[in-house]
């Protein structure tokens, strides 16, 4: 693909780029890395730098990137991450060909190359624990003290260096610090530790062959340099390591030089993108689990019926900027709403059934009609439903009397079942209790397809037949946060403390027209008047379906969203 035929919108960092090529840097290549750490399941977030950093490797020819796992801190990594992040890359549309790397495969070459730093007196190591570290680093306004360890000897600092990697300390008794400039006034470059010791874990990758683990921003920027990066693409908050990425390279023996470029990262409102917090919500059982459908992770987001065309559609509308924003949610699930409002079967679903008797129908028959299966689609062709005696319609969709906007079935009143006969409410059967148990109803026989003469029908409903429909249960889903922005709390509050009690109300009893009940996990429909919806796939059986709602067919936030805002002015 040449680069005149992008699939990534043109941004400042493709420009860096072309005018990189137009100068002749890099002997002409292009390539990057998506970089993440095993601790965690992806988020949108994620995805943004994913689509960035395949999509616009693929705009040039011959571009790559590499898929790296920067697996240097086994306390907190496992191999189920791993494997989650490599589904999320393939399903998002990418592919790392036979370019998967771990920051592992390095450990030997890293330590190399901090022995080379220990040899040029660019490297010492320091018995400072971490408290006393904190308080020689200084402050922002005030400079830092230099570690009383660090006039070491090259020879004693390579002596205990060598003794650090063969187990012989604990865990944060010494570690290997750069000697860079306790004086800079970023904090970054006041002498950062490279290496740590961590005793007692099995890495994932390497077992306990390692007792001694090099830090990110050491790294980081050898990993790139060995893999022969161009361009590192990194969020905004490694902007100010970016001296220190250039000064490892600069300090040891090594040809290549990636360019770090850092951009804004997504922020989104009515949820959480630390991964911290992400990991809190999941272990202390706000949510259940990483692939909750409420959580803003990849996987989450596709059991809830997000489609990777939608993501991607996503991140190419918020585009890639230097200046941090946050983007309204209602973007998101506009995306989606568009992708499936064009590709979804429609199918009809009743979530809180009310039975209508059509006395005037014969009983035990069946009539076959047919609907489409999209309205704005006559290629995705028409599928069978069965009219009865019996069928279900919503309990919204009726009420004994009603003003006349009301535009659905009253005693007395007429409405279209959809795809189907006109009906006429002629009698209210109640329990005693006094509640609504069922409707005793008349069809037209003349009115399929056609409208009644003389007669004005009040409006449509969806129905499903109640011997034919098969029962399944409807899990209705929606913002996990009440606020737009849930770390906007009172003093001494928590950011739990904005959950949304009404993220997820699952309804058990709703029928769905037979067809949903051969639906496969995944499959994604439009409920007509009530939603997109997808098949879970965890949950669903054979006896007993589960749907997903994806999103509603109009923004119900849009309108509260609104009145707070007036409130406010």
């Amino acid at each position: 693909m040449s680069s005149s035929e992008t699939t990534t919108p043109s941004n400042f960092i493709r420009q860096i780029i072309d005018q990189d090529l137009a100068q002749g840097k890099n002997e002409g290549r292009v390539h990057t890395r998506f970089p993440p750490e095993p601790n965690g399941y992806l988020h949108i977030g994620h995805a943004k730098s994913i689509v960035l950093n395949f999509g616009i490797a693929g705009d040039y020819p011959g571009g790559l990137c590499n898929l790296r796992f920067d697996d240097t801190n086994p306390h907190k990594e496992n191999i189920e991450f791993v494997e989650s992040i490599q589904e999320d890359v393939r399903w998002l549309g990418f592919t790392w060909q036979d370019r998967l790397f771990y920051a592992s495969d390095y450990f030997d070459r890293l330590s190399g190359f901090a022995v080379e730093l220990i040899k040029a007196d660019k490297a010492y190591v320091c018995d400072l624990d971490a408290e006393k570290m904190r308080a020689y680093r200084g402050t922002l306004k005030e400079a830092g003290q230099e570690s009383p360890y660090r006039a070491r000897s090259v020879e004693e600092n390579l002596d205990l260096f060598s003794r650090m990697k063969a187990g012989e300390f604990a865990d944060g008794e010494k570690v290997l610090r750069a000697k860079i400039d306790m004086a800079s006034p970023n904090m970054n470059m006041r002498d950062p530790t490279l290496y740590r010791i961590r005793h007692g874990v099995v890495h994932h990758q390497t077992g306990e062959a390692w007792c001694l683990y090099p830090m990110y921003d050491f790294t980081h920027p050898i990993s790139d340099a060995l893999e022969g990066i161009t361009h590192s693409l990194c969020t905004l908050e490694f902007e100010d390591h970016r001296p220190l990425y250039d000064w490892v390279l600069e300090n040891i023996t090594i040809s290549n030089q990636p360019q770090q470029i850092e951009f804004s990262r997504l922020n989104l409102e009515y949820t959480v993108m630390s991964k911290r917090k992400l990991t809190q919500l999941a272990d202390e059982g706000y949510v259940e689990g990483w692939n909750d459908p409420r959580m803003p992770t990849i996987a989450g987001l596709r059991r809830r019926g997000y489609t990777a065309a939608s993501i991607r559609d996503f991140c190419a509308r918020i585009g890639v900027t230097k200046s941090d924003n946050l983007v309204e949610m209602g973007v998101l699930e506009n995306c989606i709403r568009e992708d499936l409002d064009k590709n979804a079967p429609r199918r009809m679903a009743v979530m809180h059934p009310l039975k209508m008797l059509i006395e005037n129908f014969p009983e035990g028959e069946e009539e076959a009609l047919q609907a489409a299966n999209h309205p704005k689609d006559e290629s995705k062709g028409t599928r069978t439903i069965h009219f009865t005696r019996e069928v279900y319609i919503d309990q919204a969709d009726f009420r004994e009397s009603a003003n006349k906007k009301y535009k659905r079935l009253v005693t007395g009143g007429e409405v279209r079942l959809r795809n189907a006969y006109v009906v006429k409410c002629e009698e209210v059967i109640k329990n005693n209790q006094g509640d609504i148990i069922e409707l005793r109803c008349s069809y037209d026989p003349e009115t399929l397809g056609k409208n009644p003469e003389g007669r004005k029908v009040r409006g449509v409903v969806h129905w499903v037949s109640a011997s034919l429909g098969v029962k399944g249960e409807v899990r209705l889903y929606d913002r996990l946060f009440s606020k737009p922005n849930p770390d906007s709390v009172e003093e001494g509050g928590l950011f739990t403390d904005n959950l949304n009690p009404d993220s997820l109300r699952t309804l058990t009893d709703c029928y769905l027209e037979p067809l949903l009940g051969e639906a496969k996990p995944g499959e994604r429909f439009q409920f007509e008047r009530e939603g997109y919806f997808c098949m879970d796939n965890g949950d669903s059986t054979v006896d007993k379906p589960v749907f997903n709602r994806t999103v509603t067919l109009r923004d119900s936030w849009a309108k509260i969203e609104q009145q707070g805002k007036t409130r406010k002015a």
